[in-house]
């Protein structure tokens, strides 16, 4: 793990020290068969931290998520999760955990409120009918308890799921994928939530596709194939690679990208809507190659902070598949 002092743009992550951990394992691995699912994964998350979990389908994020939660038991390695063992007190751990899947996992041909009190009585919650009624409430959605859950939007769902998890007041919350199918708006108004969570000392731990999340979270972790790629606070991955980038604009890009892919400095062309984004690790070669194939052309060029999807890129890049 990366030095956890440094801090990402627009979080204060000074007092996330490493000394108060949620969440402390080494080793984790899993194995389904013959394949290797999770292999040797070492995760350091402090009290409060929003932790981003990044990579492609099937690298191992979910699997990674479950054993750390109780939900699946390690081939190998050890730890602990909120103070208790990951292999023998799993129960204990998932007892403060709430669990929310990339799939609308409650009952759908139950009611808002009959959901919301079935998960209260799981997790055998005190004054279940008045923590029921308040979370309604905080919903908005006192007069529709009675609502079908199969009827809600995408939106409602997610927040419906959110607020099932946290019903018991657990310290520790696992978000798979949360925000797949939800609009803009309503994405924006979960993370606004997550952050209030986090706020509270509520530990997150959040896998996602998404860019413009990954950016939302203190720390991050790139997985591929099973493997941890780097990992460390949000703003300062890029960095940690190594790589600079120059943003390409005008007309002529698809000639630009052609030409660019194979030259000296150059590691990793990528469109981005109406631009270029040129990148490499040699800092002298890529900006000798980039001017010099956009002078006396119609093309603007300037150099700019290589950001999360520049790095993902090039980490996924160099990723062997261990599954082919």
């Amino acid at each position: 793990m990366v030095n956890l002092s440094s801090s990402p743009q627009d979080r204060d992550t000074q007092s996330l020290v490493p000394q108060n951990l949620a969440i402390n394992v080494t080793g984790l691995t899993k194995i389904f068969g013959t394949k290797t699912v999770v292999d040797q994964f070492d995760l350091s998350v402090p009290k409060g931290a929003i932790y981003g979990f990044l990579g492609p389908n099937g690298s191992g994020k979910t699997t990674t998520i479950r054993m750390v939660c109780g939900l699946l038991v390690p081939n190998a390695g050890h730890g602990t999760c909120l103070g208790y063992d990951v292999r023998t007190q799993s129960a204990d751990i998932r007892q403060r955990v709430g669990y929310m899947t990339q799939k609308f996992s409650l009952w759908e041909d139950l009611t808002i409120g009959e959901n919301l009190d079935f998960v209260a009585r799981m997790f055998q919650v005190k004054n279940r009918t008045q923590k029921v009624a308040e979370t309604l409430n905080e919903l908005g959605l006192s007069e529709r308890s009675s609502q079908l859950a199969g009827t809600l939007s995408g939106g409602w769902k997610q927040r419906l799921a959110l607020s099932a998890c946290m019903i018991h007041k657990p310290a520790l919350l696992l978000l798979d994928e949360p925000t797949a199918g939800v609009d803009p708006k309503a994405r924006r108004e979960f993370w606004q939530t997550i952050h209030q969570l986090s706020d509270q000392g509520v530990t997150t731990l959040v896998s996602t596709h998404y860019m413009d999340e990954a950016i939302q979270c203190d720390f991050i972790s790139y997985i591929a194939y099973g493997k941890k790629l780097i990992d460390g606070p949000s703003d300062k991955i890029a960095e940690m690679v190594g790589l600079f980038t120059w943003r390409i604009t005008g007309s002529g890009l698809k000639q630009a990208q052609k030409h660019l892919e194979n030259a000296r400095g150059v590691e990793q062309v990528a469109r981005f809507g109406t631009a270029l984004h040129v990148s490499g690790r040699d800092q002298e070669a890529l900006a000798q190659s980039v001017k010099q194939f956009c002078q006396g052309t119609d093309l603007s060029y300037e150099q700019r902070t290589s950001g999360l999807e520049e790095a993902f890129i090039h980490l996924m890049s160099g990723a062997e598949d261990n599954f082919q």
